[in-house]
């Protein structure tokens, strides 16, 4: 029998065979004693055989796991109207997972169509980003949440934390007593948060044109990498020691100065080429609306307001159609206070700790001497492979789910933060008080950027 009902809300949708079912697929392979039984609904007006023809295909990758799984019914419905929803809710086991793979908006629709039904024990709601619009609708919408259910069972979930570089992160701050000690204002100058992308709109206008590079990835995704690397170790990593040395780092967390329109930047590409392909600018994309003024690219300089961060600034850029993928998190140390003479060539800074996502690998770049010249100092980078990790970030969100494992989720007060983090820069934006600069599709960004993210 299965151990585990996951129901697909959106089952028809690109998220689920895109992403969710192949990710259950790779993590079924894996885990050959795991069972699930499998439900969807969705829009579409499948019938019983069409669902089952998306499970298997999306399993192609991996066939001998479909043994594991039993396909169960897939149900066409309006999960905005409160009678599809009573019944829906009606047909639920005890400890279904029920992921709403589905717009924002549709998602706050069906909660409030959700509104004074009894959900069966262990049920567990799993949403997509964004969460709500700003801090007041995320406010609101936790609250409508944690009306259905406890805190414990909601999972809002960022494919980020499941990263496995991040997770190696952890190990390689929180095990190592060569980093902890300096892990703070007193030996760190910089750091920088970065997620490139080479990929464009790709059809996504819908989404995208409405939220742009800093809502789409720093108010989200990069906002929860810097909680991460700037915490206090916390006493355990479940969920709840995990998640409060989190919301402390976010709690702290603010623009540079309290300056978003000195230390935010954004831009939008114009027309250019990424290896074979020809790009049109993004204000020509199908379905954009150039009066919103979207930005694709987007970098914001914060400062956490601790004791243990105070001064340090932290850099989170985000883009799309640029030159290759570039995803990173860069930490660069003060210079030390003295070299002594006879040693040529004085470094720029103390070292610097890269933790490149894709391929996962750490690099240490140390100055070293012993060249041709005995005391002239050059770099050298001390490179460690991390692993194959999960090929699927949506392997770990899947795999957490159905645990009933939270602690790789955003909690509400961590999202009510998030939007509370970026406002200031929103309103900025908004005013025009920061110009939308220009590159060109396939370039590294505005020239005048770059300097300021050369790692």
């Amino acid at each position: 029998m299965p151990n585990t009902t996951l129901f697909i809300l959106g089952a028809s949708g690109d998220l689920t065979s895109r992403l969710l079912l192949p990710s259950l697929a790779a993590l079924l392979s894996k885990e050959t004693d795991r069972r699930v039984a499998l439900r969807g609904a969705g829009a579409e007006q499948w019938d019983a055989g069409q669902w089952a023809s998306l499970v298997r295909a999306a399993f192609s990758s991996a066939p001998d796991a479909l043994e594991q799984v039993e396909i169960g019914e897939y149900i066409a419905a309006d999960v905005t109207d409160p009678t599809a929803v009573a019944a829906l809710v009606e047909s639920l086991a005890p400890s279904t997972v029920l992921y709403f793979a589905l717009p924002p908006a549709i998602t706050t629709a069906m909660i409030d169509a959700m509104k004074g039904v009894t959900l069966p024990e262990g049920t567990v709601l799993a949403m997509e980003k964004p969460f709500g619009e700003d801090e007041a609708s995320a406010r609101e919408l936790n609250e409508k949440l944690t009306a259905l259910v406890p805190e414990r069972q909601i999972f809002r979930v960022d494919h980020f934390l499941g990263r496995s570089t991040l997770l190696n992160l952890l190990g390689v701050r929180l095990a190592n007593r060569i980093w902890e000690p300096v892990w703070s204002a007193e030996h760190i100058d910089h750091v920088l948060i970065r997620f490139d992308e080479s990929v464009a709109l790709e059809g996504r206008a819908r989404y995208y044109d409405h939220a742009g590079a800093m809502i789409d990835m720093i108010q989200s995704h990069l906002l929860q990498v810097l909680a991460l690397l700037a915490m206090d170790p916390p006493a355990t990593l479940g969920e709840r020691d995990l998640r409060d040395a989190k919301a402390a780092v976010l709690r702290a967390t603010r623009v540079f100065y309290d300056d978003p329109v000195g230390f935010s930047r954004r831009a939008r590409y114009t027309a250019g080429r990424i290896g074979e392909r020809e790009l049109p600018s993004y204000a020509d994309e199908e379905g954009v609306d150039e009066a919103a003024q979207t930005e694709t690219l987007a970098e914001v300089t914060f400062e956490i307001a601790s004791d243990r961060w105070a001064g340090v600034p932290f850099v989170l850029r985000s883009g799309k159609a640029l030159t290759r993928k570039w995803s990173e998190i860069v930490v660069t140390f003060k210079p030390v206070r003295h070299v002594p003479p006879g040693l040529d060539g004085r470094p720029e800074d103390g070292g610097r700790l890269t933790f490149s996502l894709g391929p996962d690998e750490m690099h240490l770049r140390l100055h070293v001497t012993g060249g041709d010249d005995p005391f002239e100092l050059r770099e050298e980078d001390l490179v460690t492979d991390l692993g194959e990790g999960q090929q699927r970030s949506y392997e770990e969100v899947i795999e957490e789910l159905l645990d009933g494992n939270v602690a790789l989720s955003v909690r509400a007060d961590e999202a009510e933060e998030c939007w509370r983090i970026i406002q200031p820069v929103r309103e900025a934006w908004k005013r025009g008080d920061v110009p939308l600069e220009e590159y060109a599709a396939g370039s590294t960004g505005p020239k005048a950027w770059a300097t300021s993210t050369s790692s």
